[in-house]
């Protein structure tokens, strides 16, 4: 097919301005893939249950009897080892599961450090 020589400049233009934009759509734009959106939904649903299920973990150390013991324990470890600590406590195992939620251990260390 022959095209008429002064359709070639719009042609290309076209073309330039189509990659010009994918370019700048993906980098500043804030453009996603559907893995990438589907990634991003997955974590923050993720972080929604593990919210929902804080307060769970801080009722479950009000009933603990050694509850004193666990948080001087936690006080004196490291911020990095405070959801190991609720672990082993227990208090981050969810009613009806047998495995506890290391997740949840550390969002409810965080959220008893200030207590400490």
């Amino acid at each position: 097919m022959n095209t008429p020589e002064w359709l070639k400049p719009g042609l290309y233009g076209a073309a330039v301005g189509a990659v010009v934009l994918a370019i700048g759509g993906f980098s500043w734009g804030g453009w996603v893939t559907g893995g990438k959106a589907a990634e991003m939904a997955s974590r923050q649903a993720h972080l929604e249950v593990v919210a929902a299920l804080v307060p769970i973990c801080m009722e479950q150390s009000k009933k603990d009897p050694q509850v004193v013991g666990t948080l001087a324990l936690m006080n004196k470890a490291a911020y990095y080892n405070r959801g190991d600590i609720l672990l082993k406590a227990g208090w981050a195992t969810m009613p009806g599961s047998s495995d506890p939620s290391s997740g949840v251990a550390r969002a409810c260390a965080e959220k008893l450090a200030p207590q400490l």
